[in-house]
């Protein structure tokens, strides 16, 4: 005779987390990376640092340099990344994800920067005032210039890509910097430095020349660091990239 079993409790259902392949966190862990380093550098933009003085034609690159060009790039490296594998509606999603936390953020800060200091307070109010009420404004200059400069990034990495039939990456992850490096530097420039510091346009223009051409030269630089992250994602993750999109107009390239 048979004995008798005690049916198993049933199995708890599979986590939402653990539900997502390994595509999905490699999104997840891009983005996290992508917000973390707009924002700081939103924060920390307002910070100019002394660069070796020196010229390139009628183009004075020594002078004052936003400490912000050292994590923006960073931005623009990532959007790529996310561009390649994900392809054009996952970097657009990227864009609006970061300018929707950059406008939470520049809420945050007009919110705590109103608010009166206590006596026993680290910063002062005018401390506080002048730190993160003036990175408030340069958040405003840097979304106009991050979603303008973001969108074209991606527009251009998809016809290059497309051009090319998916060969060819550094010329489509330099070649997209190259035009939206220079949209994001001048919009950037001439909204923050000319509404919240009152500088002329011949400071401003310098400042973009020296800015463009530091932020052109980590493009370049940062050229082995792409052909690393794609080689880690496609052999190590074994994630493939995205297909070459279709061209607006025409077919696929």
């Amino acid at each position: 005779m048979a004995t008798y079993q005690p049916a198993a409790p049933p199995a708890d259902p599979p986590s939402p987390f653990n539900r997502m392949d390994r595509a999905q966190r490699l999104y997840v862990g891009l983005a996290t990376l992508f917000v973390s380093c707009l924002l700081l550098g939103d924060v920390i933009g307002g910070k100019a640092v002394p660069t070796v003085d020196w010229s390139l034609g009628p183009i004075a690159l020594g002078g004052p340099v936003s400490v912000g060009i050292i994590p923006f790039p960073v931005t623009f490296l990532l959007t790529d990344v996310v561009n390649d594998f994900y392809g054009r509606r996952g970097a657009a999603f990227l864009t609006l994800l970061g300018a929707l936390m950059a406008a939470f953020a520049y809420g945050l800060l007009v919110l705590t920067a109103a608010l009166p200091a206590h006596p026993d307070t680290y910063f002062t109010q005018a401390e506080y005032q002048k730190v993160f009420g003036g990175s408030a404004q340069l958040f405003v200059a840097s979304i106009a210039a991050y979603l303008i400069g973001q969108m074209l990034d991606i527009h251009v990495f998809q016809f290059w890509k497309a051009l090319t039939a998916s060969r060819h990456l550094w010329l489509r992850a330099t070649g997209s910097t190259v035009l939206s490096q220079l949209v994001d530097t001048v919009t950037i420039n001439a909204i923050f430095w000319r509404w919240t510091a009152a500088k002329d346009w011949g400071w401003i223009g310098a400042k973009c020349g020296r800015e463009y051409a530091i932020k052109l030269g980590v493009a370049v630089a940062l050229t082995p660091l792409i052909y690393g992250l794609h080689g880690l994602i496609t052999r190590g993750l074994k994630i493939a990239p995205a297909p070459a999109e279709a061209r607006r107009g025409g077919g696929a390239g």
